[in-house]
């Protein structure tokens, strides 16, 4: 048997192999396995020997295996949401595009309706549904697997009434003007070098958009003008080198595009308004 700050340390060691975040890592796997949040983990650790289905947990992350695949789940700004294999994990550089709709919509009742293109687990729409309760959505993604852990994010959260799902292409078929349009399209070039365990694990349809990582931004860029209001804001996820090639597509037809970074001061996000 071995206790848990001790199970803790070797954890870490093994796998720093495959990971930049190896104590985090194995802090919630720990707490996972014991049932408990990692906050309780680290401020008051109970005490005795380490579970036996942590062992197990670390085996699959030192395989590359992602964190949020182990434990099923990943927080998301104000919400956690399930996720699982065949749907792309939330990542906190996603969070400008929340962060950039709060700004936007300052001093005001908030958006009405919101569309999210490529919905995923429901991250950014139901963090937008979350943040206004008034405002009802649609979410669109290709995958049905993806839009199963949806509608269970959407019910488990309480915003299921609130929130549409619906299998298509992009915008394919949607006929109405929204007030927020959110979307983080697949924008990682084919040749391009990830980090342990993404190409591996995750859907290569959520990842990866031809040669340049552009193709989904050449399929979005006629149909954006037609889906924003007056007012309205369109926030779409880029990669950090991506802000001028995507500008030259998505700014068109009437729409302003500004840039939007993360936390790293990367650029991450196109912000597009009616000029």
């Amino acid at each position: 048997m071995t206790t848990i700050p001790r199970a803790l340390s070797r954890a870490t060691n093994e796998i720093g192999r495959v990971s930049d975040t190896p104590r985090l890592d194995a802090e919630l796997l720990m707490a996972e396995a014991l049932h408990i949040d990692r906050d309780k983990l680290i401020l008051s650790p109970p005490a005795g020997d380490a579970p036996e289905r942590f062992f197990g947990m670390v085996e699959r992350r030192t395989a590359g295996e992602p964190v949020a695949y182990i434990t099923g789940r990943r927080a998301f700004w104000n919400i956690e949401l399930h996720v699982g294999p065949g749907v792309l994990i939330p990542r906190p550089d996603s969070e400008v595009l929340i962060a950039s709709a709060i700004e936007h919509f300052e001093g005001t009742d908030g958006p009405r309706r919101v569309l999210d293109l490529g919905t995923g687990p429901g991250t950014l729409l139901l963090a937008a549904l979350d943040l206004w309760p008034e405002a009802t959505g649609i979410g669109v993604d290709v995958s049905r697997r993806a839009l199963s852990y949806a509608a269970s994010n959407a019910r488990r959260l309480g915003l299921e009434e609130r929130a549409k799902l619906k299998v298509g292409n992009w915008a394919e078929g949607i006929r109405e003007r929204f007030d927020l349009l959110l979307c983080n399209p697949p924008y990682v070039a084919e040749d391009a070098d990830l980090g342990p365990g993404v190409r591996e694990f995750e859907p290569d349809e959520a990842l990866f958009a031809g040669k340049e990582g552009l193709d989904a931004y050449r399929e979005l860029a006629p149909e954006l003008p037609r889906l924003l209001n007056e007012g309205g804001l369109a926030a779409v996820e880029i990669g950090y080198d991506q802000a001028e090639a995507v500008t030259a597509l998505l700014a068109r037809d009437g729409l302003l595009a500004e840039t939007a970074q993360d936390l790293a001061g990367r650029d991450r996000a196109l912000l597009l308004t009616w000029m």
